[in-house]
């Protein structure tokens, strides 16, 4: 009985706790400094209409952006143009895949991005090479190679020696 009522309370709580989970405060056009209020302008007008969390992300991005060298802007910029000119569908299927990179463990995220540094790093030929041998596959062997191996199996106990009488 005691387990039952501990475990209601417990499943109360965490429902609560999620339920009652608190939106980002608003961030204040004023609390921006005058170099993200700059880049920002075009959202002025309508800032305080804008939705707390979306705000936020705009303040960090702001923020990121002011922390950029002109090559990382000018890269950021090019990125972003190549994100616009894509069609919706591509740019569905990023997403979708941002999403499935993030809800993987840490661990496995940076064997993702340092397979991707290794990938970068080839020569372009090699890299053409590796695309088609790719494409070429068959979604089961894909799955082979993105799958880390399983652990090694432990070989089985062996019997004890024969003892002598």
């Amino acid at each position: 009985m005691i387990r039952a009522v501990f475990l209601s309370v417990c499943l109360f709580a965490a429902a609560a706790n999620s339920t009652f989970a608190q939106a980002p405060p608003p961030t204040e056009w004023q609390s921006l400094s005058s170099e993200q209020q700059h880049l920002l302008q075009s959202y002025q007008d309508k800032w305080n209409t804008l939705p707390p969390d979306r705000q936020q992300a705009l303040a960090k991005g702001s923020q990121r952006w002011l922390s950029m060298s002109p090559e990382q802007r000018s890269s950021a910029q090019q990125r972003f143009s190549q994100w616009r000119s894509m069609p919706p569908e591509q740019r569905q299927e990023l997403r979708n895949r941002w999403q499935q990179f993030k809800s993987l463990p840490p661990e496995q995220q940076q064997r993702v991005r340092q397979s991707f540094q290794r990938f970068r790093q080839m020569p372009p030929e090699q890299r053409t090479e590796l695309r088609k041998q790719w494409r070429q596959m068959s979604p089961e062997q894909r799955q082979s190679v993105i799958r880390p191996a399983p652990p090694p199996r432990a070989p089985p106990p062996r019997a004890p020696p024969p003892r002598n009488r």
